[in-house]
């Protein structure tokens, strides 16, 4: 079998996980766009989920078929997560872009666990898990340091993807953007989703520095608990409907993600 042939072999097995793979960013925008919208609603005094990613999978279960509809979602994004891991295992690029898709694969693999959780009907929320798994992390030695660490791991995150969002550096991760008034769109609701999800990724992150710093897992808060000590500050209100908002954005630029990912 000639290189060439032995090529097309290997792509044409790929790509019914590549498909899947892609159908795993959807998955995370319809997340991003509940998880968006609960956040709305939490800012004008309503919303009865958590504003976060179990309260989203939770609206899921509850609509009909929702149970067919997470474990669909849940293969989609345990694909993804392969994917991802396998960009980290195979070597190629910098350091630092392996280790990002390193870190991807964790995240959507974490999704994937949770999607799968609810489906069963065993889904918990994540504040609770969150605060349980800092208030193991104390008890290891040097847990308080430990924790301020990962506080401050999740601020340069947060940095990250401000400094993304503001600069268009998404755009590079798509392979062509569509013309006209849908590429501004695009480029709009990139921006817009990637400040606000730095923006809710810098709360969770002070909350756990404060978490160790006070050596209180309590206050190590998930979205959730975050979204509404922003809404109680002054102007919170409008600062917890703008981030609800771009949290939305993000989840419809995760849709074109899908379409037009590099992979």
């Amino acid at each position: 079998m000639s290189a060439m042939t032995s090529a097309a072999a290997t792509t044409a097995r790929q790509r019914p996980w590549e498909l899947a793979a892609r159908c795993g960013y959807a998955v995370s925008g319809v997340l991003h766009v509940l998880i968006g919208i609960i956040a709305v609603q939490v800012a004008l005094g309503g919303g009865g989920e958590s504003a976060d990613q179990s309260g989203a999978l939770r609206q899921i279960a509850e609509t009909p078929f929702g149970g067919i509809a997470l474990w669909v979602g849940a293969i989609a994004l345990l694909a993804l997560a392969a994917w991802q891991a396998a960009e980290a295992l195979r070597g190629r690029g910098e350091a630092a872009d392996r280790a990002k898709s390193a870190g991807k694969a964790v995240v959507y693999l974490a999704l994937a666990v949770s999607a799968a959780a609810f489906a069963m009907g065993s889904g918990s929320s994540s504040e609770g898990q969150t605060q349980d798994a800092t208030a193991g992390l104390m008890q290891a030695p040097g847990g308080r340091a430990l924790v301020v660490a990962v506080g401050l791991g999740v601020l340069a995150v947060a940095v990250y993807h401000v400094i993304k969002g503001i600069r268009q550096k998404f755009l590079e991760d798509l392979r062509g953007v569509p013309r006209g008034q849908a590429g501004n769109a695009v480029k709009k609701a990139g921006t817009l989703g990637y400040v606000a999800k730095g923006v809710a990724l810098a709360l969770i992150g002070f909350a756990f520095v404060v978490a160790g710093i006070t050596s209180d897992p309590a206050q190590a808060q998930g979205l959730d608990g975050a979204l509404h000590d922003l809404r109680d500050q002054p102007a919170g209100v409008a600062a917890l409907i703008a981030v609800g908002i771009g949290l939305a954005c993000y989840g419809a630029y995760s849709f074109v993600r899908s379409r037009y990912a590099r992979m």
